[in-house]
């Protein structure tokens, strides 16, 4: 790997994490971070950091990759900011949940002798800050790069597989796409979704002023759909200004789909929505299957498991035993008392098979849809 030094321009919850996975992967790497003076004394008192700049001109000094770990809104002063001071062949990335709006602004300022490629590691927590740092947090999920177009093939032999090399040392899975297509689907199944879960929770909790039963009968199904509307505004504020346009489209295609429902179930027309629903319902069986680019689909199996103590232990030290590795594990449905199913994710069909086969060998339930 030909990076030596990165200079990582917040050292939050994703900065953090990145500067953490990827010390702990190359300890040679050296890590700059910029941040405030209070983060990056955490940060130094964690080990995760190398050099300390509260002035990201001199953070960038130097650096073999400048990563921008910042609220989408600042980036573009951010660009600004360093384009001057970056090293002629220094790549710059990204981790904002936004791409068109910061690539636009990198092909404006940065030097020709720079190249920006865009990125957005689908990985988060409920915490925010340093502290909260995880070398984990990106195991299995997906990473989105951007190359940026008509990238020459010197470039993308390089630069860009030194950042994919980079990337892959975190765990996750990288997936390419323009960064058009990427805001377009983010809008559809992150941002439109954010705002269903906020929608959907006030108007439940404007309904309980009247009627106090109404958040009282809000389990099951209604609070797994507005789980993330418990996430904080200053973390959407400038995502939404800033995919504005397909966060409309997403928004048009939602209202046109209810409105049909509403017109068609005032018709009586219920097979428009035995239609619907079987449609939906071979959709959302069919995800983990439809993923493109670089991100390998798991093959599921399912196990049934009791509600007691040592379960979960017990369980994964016998697949582990069997050298078959979980590669992903959730939870289905759970009865308390009783028990519940689970997803267990595998790398290969082969292993998913040997997994059911060990599992019901030793008394489970277990099975593949």
């Amino acid at each position: 790997m030909r990076y030596q030094k990165i200079a990582i321009l917040g050292i939050g919850l994703i900065g953090g994490s990145l500067a953490r996975v990827w010390k702990s992967q190359r300890p040679s790497l050296q890590i700059v971070g910029c941040d405030s003076v209070e983060v990056l004394h955490e940060a130094r008192s964690m080990g995760i950091i190398d050099e300390a700049f509260t002035d990201c001109r001199a953070a960038v000094a130097g650096a073999d990759l400048v990563v921008l770990a910042t609220p989408v809104c600042s980036m573009d002063d951010l660009l600004s900011s360093i384009a001057d001071h970056l090293e002629p062949g220094t790549t710059v990335t990204d981790v904002g949940s936004v791409k068109t709006s910061t690539i636009r602004q990198a092909r404006r300022v940065l030097p020709d002798t720079n190249v920006f490629i865009g990125g957005h590691p689908m990985a988060g927590s409920e915490h925010t800050g340093v502290k909260h740092a995880d070398v984990f947090l990106f195991e299995n999920a997906t990473y989105v790069l951007c190359p940026p177009a008509g990238m020459p093939e010197a470039v993308f032999s390089e630069r860009f597989q030194d950042l994919i090399d980079l990337v892959e040392l975190t765990g996750a899975h990288i997936l390419l796409l323009d960064s058009e297509r990427h805001d377009r689907i983010a809008a559809a199944v992150s941002h439109l979704p954010q705002l269903v879960a906020v929608s959907l929770m006030n108007i439940a909790a404007q309904s309980d002023t009247t009627d106090g039963a109404f958040l009282r009968l809000a389990a099951g199904g209604f609070r797994d759909m507005t789980r993330i509307a418990a996430s904080s505004f200053e973390l959407w504020d400038d995502i939404l200004m800033s995919n504005e346009g397909y966060v409309v489209e997403a928004i048009n295609a939602l209202i046109k789909s209810l409105s049909e429902g509403k017109r068609r179930l005032q018709s009586g027309d219920m097979n428009h929505f035995l239609a619907e629903f079987s449609a939906a319902r071979a959709a959302r069986r069919a995800i983990p299957r439809d993923m493109k680019g670089f991100v390998q689909p798991l093959a599921d199996a399912y196990v049934y498991g009791e509600d007691r103590p040592g379960f979960l232990h017990h369980l994964t030290k016998m697949l582990y035993e069997a050298g078959l590795n979980i590669k992903d594990i959730e939870l289905l449905k759970m009865r308390e008392g009783s028990g519940g199913a689970f997803r267990l994710g595998f790398a290969t069909d082969d292993d998913a098979n040997a997994a059911v086969d060990t599992l019901n060998d030793n008394g489970y339930t277990a099975y593949r849809l």
